[in-house]
């Protein structure tokens, strides 16, 4: 039919991660720094960095502020998310919805064949590229009436 967008094409590569060992504050001050809400944890394996879970800074929240335990006392891998929801590079943008909404979830990371860290894709990337679609499908209604009007003066 033409062109499709595949998560690949719109993930970020860019990706501000974590180790499980790494201290939950510290991690905190990663996300604040990075201006990120999500880090996704890695274990690098045979040169690859493997995607082992993702810290929210919900998970944050939920699990630390909120029931008052000491941040500073707890690690990546003690809050971190490890029933993860991955997608891979070459998934279609309509099956990268679709997983989004039946896990529930707001981010992604993108993986290769061997589960190696490729970007992460957000809800704000296909939302950006979805308002660019809806930006051309305006267009052709908008030259559609433009056609009618010259040939139709």
């Amino acid at each position: 039919m033409g062109e499709r967008l595949t998560t690949g094409e719109i993930c970020s590569r860019s990706v501000t991660i974590a180790f499980g060992e790494t201290p939950l504050d510290g991690a905190a001050r990663l996300m604040r720094d990075n201006h990120v809400g999500c880090l996704v944890v890695v274990d690098e394996v045979a040169g690859k960095r493997i995607v082992v879970g993702v810290l929210t800074d919900r998970d944050i929240v939920t699990a630390v502020v909120a029931p008052g335990l000491d941040a500073a006392a707890l690690r990546v891998e003690d809050v971190m998310t490890t029933d993860l929801v991955t997608a891979r590079e070459d998934d279609s943008l309509i099956d990268l919805v679709r997983t989004m909404r039946r896990k529930g979830v707001r981010r992604i990371p993108v993986v290769g064949g061997q589960g190696e860290l490729i970007g992460v894709v957000t809800l704000d990337d296909v939302l950006d590229i979805l308002s660019q679609e809806f930006s051309l499908l305006v267009g052709a209604i908008d030259s559609e009436g433009k056609r009618e009007r010259q040939m139709r003066p």
